[in-house]
């Protein structure tokens, strides 16, 4: 029996009815989560004009949140001291009831995780590509509200080149936000905060011109790019914000990339330098370049006093020898070489991963994975405290606080690729030799360091970067 146009222009409205209202359970039910205040109201005061631009607007701000790939989060209730992205870590789906033999057994993700002050993981959250740096957004010092500090954020760059980066929450590891590079745009792995934490700034490629640029994204706007500034060189990797807050320190690797295969397309006429940025108009304020036009600057510190410590990745013959950490201050005419006593540079197999200082007791640790080894120095007297053995490290950042006693330690946590988080601790060596009547302040009698190592396994493998929060 056919039915009549009525029933079926009936069933047809009473269908789309039930699907608007389950469409707008849904989005209201995510809207809560960003958006607390939000309320069933507005989505019938859509009926007005300014209504339906608001729904459009929240819905438009919904999907921007949304990527296409589904993350896992496991959570454990503990503070997080530092955030680390993770080439390999078992799934999280994996039933426990597996044995060695399964063929998925071994199965892993890419993925970030937090860790708190015992190195233990916190939270694990997998990604749909491998990551690179990893970023936390500063507490403002000026709010008041204490949910806000300790809701920050925390950005997770994708490898470069990668046209991605999600904005995590620091405190879960759920993500809030995927961000996709601009056309003819892709991203170089790093980004740093402004001070107050309003702006994101990120190294970014123009994939038709081949230059630099630095991005600018509003935090407020749901990391939406509001500006774009010249980065005055050839692939910008890392960057960091001066102490001062009002200027951005770039390093310019120098290096051409072929987007699809990472190809280095101009190793014999490499421009790397130091670029010193105004954060606000993009102006350049100070250019300094290496001795060696293939020491491709690629990784950055920078102490309390503006001293800026760079990690150099040496793109030349293998059997020259180049200092593999400079350093640098503003005005000064030239980048500093950290000496290292009978040229143990070679061990480093000209690449450093990453570098941190610990601006407190100023020091500074470079790690290298091809040569598996973290070397710690002094930057007050810039001498070598030690060369540390830790196969395949790569992140490294300043020890945290210890929960139990509040202590502050001097020296490093080092990451690597074989799943162990290895503490540095730098210590006063005592000087058995001295003489009674002597104090250890006597310049003829200086007080030597060392580092204790203690390393705690986990199965994942820790990638490049490793910050603190």
């Amino acid at each position: 029996m056919a039915k009549s146009p009525i029933y079926e222009v009936l069933t047809t409205a009473a269908l789309t009815a039930l699907g608007t209202a389950s469409l707008v359970g849904v989005h209201h039910y995510y809207r809560r989560q960003t958006q607390p205040d939000a309320r069933l109201q507005d989505y019938a005061a859509g009926l007005t004009g300014l209504g339906v631009q608001r729904f459009t607007d929240a819905y438009q701000t919904y999907c921007t949140q949304k990527t296409a790939t589904a993350h896992i989060t496991t959570i454990h209730p503990r503070p997080v001291c530092w955030v680390s992205g993770v080439a390999a870590m078992p799934k999280a789906s994996k039933s426990a009831n597996l044995q060695d033999d399964d063929s998925d057994f071994h199965e892993s993700d890419f993925g970030v995780v937090g860790i708190d002050a015992d190195r233990q993981i916190v939270w694990q959250t997998t990604m749909p590509e491998r990551v690179h740096d990893i970023v936390v957004q500063p507490i403002n010092k000026d709010s008041s509200n204490k949910s806000k500090i300790n809701k920050r954020d925390v950005v997770v760059m994708g490898r470069r080149p990668s046209e991605w980066f999600w904005v995590l929450d620091t405190a879960n590891g759920q993500v809030k936000y995927a961000i996709q590079a601009a056309v003819d745009r892709h991203f170089y792995g790093h980004a740093c905060y402004s001070l107050d934490g309003t702006l994101l700034y990120v190294t970014e490629n123009d994939t038709v011109n081949l230059v630099g640029t630095i991005g600018v994204y509003k935090v407020s706007k749901g990391y939406q790019k509001i500006a774009e500034f010249d980065a005055y060189g050839i692939g910008p990797h890392e960057l960091i914000m001066h102490p001062d807050g009002e200027i951005l320190i770039i390093a310019n690797g120098g290096i051409k990339t072929e987007k699809a295969s990472r190809e280095e397309l101009n190793l014999d006429s490499m421009q790397p330098s130091l670029v010193y940025l105004n954060r606000h108009n993009g102006a350049l304020l100070e250019q300094v370049s290496p001795e060696h036009k293939q020491m491709s600057v690629r990784h950055l510190a920078v102490n309390h006093d503006g001293m800026v410590v760079i990690g150099i990745q040496f793109q030349g013959d293998k059997h020259i020898n180049v200092p593999l950490v400079l350093t640098h201050h503003r005005g000064e005419s030239e980048l500093k070489p950290l000496l290292m006593p009978d040229n143990q540079w070679q061990r480093f197999h000209h690449y450093i991963a990453s570098v941190a200082v610990d601006s407190k007791h100023n020091l500074l640790c470079a790690t290298s994975p091809f040569g598996g080894c973290a070397a710690v120095f002094d930057l007050t007297t810039r001498a070598l405290i030690s060369i540390n053995n830790i196969p395949d490290c790569a992140g490294v950042s300043a020890l945290a606080h210890n929960n139990q006693n509040d202590i502050e330690h001097a020296g490093f946590i080092v990451s690597d690729g074989l799943g162990q988080l290895t503490t540095l601790n730098v210590v006063d060596d005592l000087i058995n030799d001295m003489p009674s009547n002597m104090s250890h302040n006597d310049k003829k009698y200086p007080l030597s360091k060392r580092t204790i190592n203690n390393s705690q396994s986990h199965a994942m493998s820790f990638d490049n970067h490793l910050q603190a929060l």
